[in-house]
């Protein structure tokens, strides 16, 4: 477990909380979220509880950048605030779970728990919505317009984080070949990394049609 949140003493209470219930461990903390983001990867947690807004970045685009380096770690946004636009980034960057900082401690345990076995903490209903939304869009973004259908999906696989190898997966095809379709995603967007793709994509999806 590893835990972001600009308030050391949020930090100190959730470790506390947390550990005290005998089967989760805090491998690290950190209260800026480009440390996070570098951190991480580094100490594989399985779990990884990520404040959704920091003076420095934001839990989501942390999110998405650790998952593009190992889709093993599962996110769990902590936030203040209901904001379905935030909600809607937080499934396009492959969070695992979305909870309002008010939740009781008891039930926090409980959904680190079942983030960690696998299980999704997120409404389905507004997940379906959200793929809906990139899929059939009524307003379809000027700069999604260049992408063909194939390439549309690659860049919503690319924004849940999602690696070459798991897109390959799903879509039946070469990781070659997914790589080749990346970097033509990435040439049409004008972008040179897939995390400035996925934050576009975010940007240009997440927006109410």
């Amino acid at each position: 477990m590893f835990l972001l949140d600009d308030h050391e003493v949020v930090r100190r209470g959730l470790a506390d909380l947390l550990q005290s219930s005998g089967d989760i461990e805090v491998v690290g903390e950190s209260g800026s979220a480009l440390e996070a983001a570098r951190r991480i990867p580094a100490l594989r947690p399985d779990v990884a509880i990520l404040d959704a807004r920091l003076p420095d970045g934001n839990g989501i685009d942390v999110c998405r950048d650790v998952r593009a380096v190992d889709s093993s770690i599962k996110g769990l946004i902590l936030t203040s605030y209901e904001d379905d636009e935030a909600l809607f980034a937080a499934i396009m960057a492959g969070a695992s779970g979305y909870v309002l900082k008010q939740i009781r401690g008891t039930d926090l345990v409980d959904a680190v728990r079942r983030v960690a076995a696998g299980q999704s903490l997120l409404d389905p209903a507004i997940t379906a919505r959200v793929l809906e939304r990139i899929r059939n869009g009524v307003e379809q973004p000027r700069e999604l317009k260049s992408l063909t259908e194939q390439e549309r999906r690659i860049l919503e696989y690319v924004a849940e984080g999602l690696t070459n190898r798991e897109i390959a997966g799903k879509m039946f095809l070469a990781e070659k070949t997914v790589k080749n379709y990346v970097s033509s995603v990435l040439a049409k967007l004008g972008l040179e990394r897939r995390t400035q793709a996925a934050v576009l994509a975010t940007r240009l999806l997440g927006k109410t049609p």
